[in-house]
């Protein structure tokens, strides 16, 4: 699945040729994906495709960022822990972090530990129904070891507070907060967080500016209420705080 812009022209059956002819692909009619707002294309079996699109790719800046992107956009879009490959979207509050803070926070006691959540495409998607109940949440791919469930529990036990860094590792523990502790394992998580939605893992947020209408506001309105959240980001609007992936972040306590 892929986004396309403007997807109007991108019909069934359309051959695309990406760069001299390097790779080429096919879209095909998927009702799944154009319900939910996407295009469906079949490369040609027989290439590396991933090989090939990280050559001729380019790293998506946003739209405030009035340049093409370079070579060092290609480690800037990426956290300093990123490990897995698989999404298709860095977790833009890691951005914020480097190697020293990271030491940094070991040193005064506050052990990060690491989890692994597949940003999907659906991230990106508006909610467009009245009745956010209806609105058909993303599956993304997650996995969640016994050592990083450990140290959250003991956190935990010792009355201390676990601070989830973005809205995707807030998911994550989320969906695998039972019966008061973390579950290892790993799987794939649908789980629609807002308002009047209950935390029962993460205690304090670290999360980036996010658009209107979206699930990740959504999440951060549940976590510290509507009208202190939209507060905060009228604030954020008067001062030209910078929203999207390489904008500003908030830290909920």
């Amino acid at each position: 699945y892929v986004l396309a812009k403007p997807g109007k022209k991108l019909k069934p059956h359309t051959k695309i040729f990406f760069e001299k002819g390097k790779c080429e692909a096919v879209c095909l009619e998927d009702p799944t994906a154009r319900e939910r707002g996407f295009k469906c294309l079949e490369f040609q079996a027989e290439i590396d495709i991933e090989t090939i699109l990280d050559k001729i790719g380019m790293m998506p800046l946003p739209p405030y960022i009035k340049r093409l992107p370079g070579e060092s956009d290609m480690s800037r879009y990426q956290t300093v822990f990123a490990k897995n490959p698989g999404a298709i979207a860095a977790p833009t509050a890691g951005l914020h972090f480097t190697k020293n803070i990271l030491r940094d926070l070991r040193v005064r006691g506050s052990a990060p530990v690491y989890l692994t959540l597949h940003v999907g495409l659906g991230t990106f998607l508006p909610v467009k129904v009245e009745d956010v109940r209806e609105h058909k949440m993303h599956e993304e791919f997650y996995e969640l070891s016994e050592k990083t469930a450990l140290a959250i529990n003991e956190k935990k036990k010792n009355n201390g507070r676990v601070c989830a860094v973005g809205t995707t590792a807030c998911r994550v523990l989320e969906t695998c907060a039972s019966g008061g502790k973390i579950i290892p394992g790993q799987g794939a998580t649908n789980l629609f967080i807002y308002p009047p939605y209950r935390f029962k893992a993460v205690d304090i947020l670290l999360t980036n500016f996010h658009l209107p209408k979206t699930t990740l506001l959504m999440l951060v309105c549940a976590f510290a209420g509507k009208e202190k959240v939209l507060t905060a980001y009228e604030k954020a609007v008067k001062e030209k705080y910078r929203f999207f992936s390489y904008g500003d972040c908030m830290l909920i306590v």
